[in-house]
C-alpha cells in the first residue's frame, strides 16, 4: 500500500484506533494491532514505515507506553487494512 492509502485509512478511522485493526501482508501472516504515533512518526511515514503494537502487547503498551513493545513494518508490504 502507498503512504497516501495508509494515511487515508488512519484519518477516516482515527477514533477506532483505540481498538486493534487487521493488517494483511503480501508475504507474511496477518497482524492485529494499532498504529502508534511517536516522535519518529513523520520520519518513518516519509519512508512508508509504520510503528505498530500487536494485540498481544497492547495491554502492556497502554500501561507503560514502552516503544520497545512496538515493531516497525514496511507499508509497501501491506495489502489491506481492516477494522475487526
Amino acid at each position: 500500500m502507498t503512504i497516501e492509502q495508509i494515511e487515508k485509512f488512519i484519518a477516516v478511522n482515527k477514533e477506532e484506533f483505540k481498538e486493534p485493526i487487521k493488517i494483511f501482508f503480501k508475504t507474511r501472516g496477518t497482524v492485529e494491532g494499532i498504529f502508534i504515533i511517536t516522535q519518529d512518526f513523520t520520519e518513518l511515514k516519509r519512508k512508508n514505515f509504520w510503528r505498530i503494537v500487536s494485540s498481544k502487547n497492547l495491554d502492556d503498551y497502554r500501561k507503560s507506553k514502552d516503544m520497545g513493545l512496538s515493531r516497525i513494518f514496511n507499508g509497501s508490504e501491506f495489502t489491506k487494512l481492516s477494522q475487526k
